[in-house]
């Protein structure tokens, strides 16, 4: 490790050390999808080609995948989904300001208009 990297990661665990006891976690968010199968290949050429890089662009992203359901091994399915999204943030705080952004009111409308009923549930989960 050089001299300037070493100062570097110094300075973030310092920084790191100074937050508060109640700093803010990361979340994922669960989002699932009943999309209209004469749209999957609309929807999933949207995902990747509009809104999973305008969304790795936003501040605090950590990452966003989406799932399509192959089938429940053990309980039930999700009901009326057929996709998921998966997406991380480093804090609840920055997603709430990526929902809010003018790059997600473009975003959004590239999946959701692929939706059976533009139905579609979020479930949000704190990372422990």
């Amino acid at each position: 490790m050089n001299r300037r990297t070493g100062l570097k990661t110094l300075a973030a665990l310092g920084a790191a050390a100074a937050l508060p006891a109640q700093a803010a976690k990361p979340i994922q968010l669960h989002v699932d999808l009943d999309v209209d199968p004469a749209k999957e290949k609309e929807m999933v050429a949207n995902f990747h080609k509009i809104f999973s890089k305008t969304m790795a662009k936003q501040p605090g992203f950590v990452e966003v995948k989406l799932m399509k359901l192959r089938g429940a091994l053990k309980g039930a399915a999700p009901a009326n989904a057929s996709h998921r999204l998966l997406i991380s943030f480093q804090t609840e705080n920055l997603r709430l300001k990526w929902v809010a952004s003018d790059d997600h009111q473009r975003a959004w409308p590239t999946i959701e208009s692929n939706l059976r009923g533009a139905k579609f549930s979020a479930v949000l989960y704190d990372i422990l």
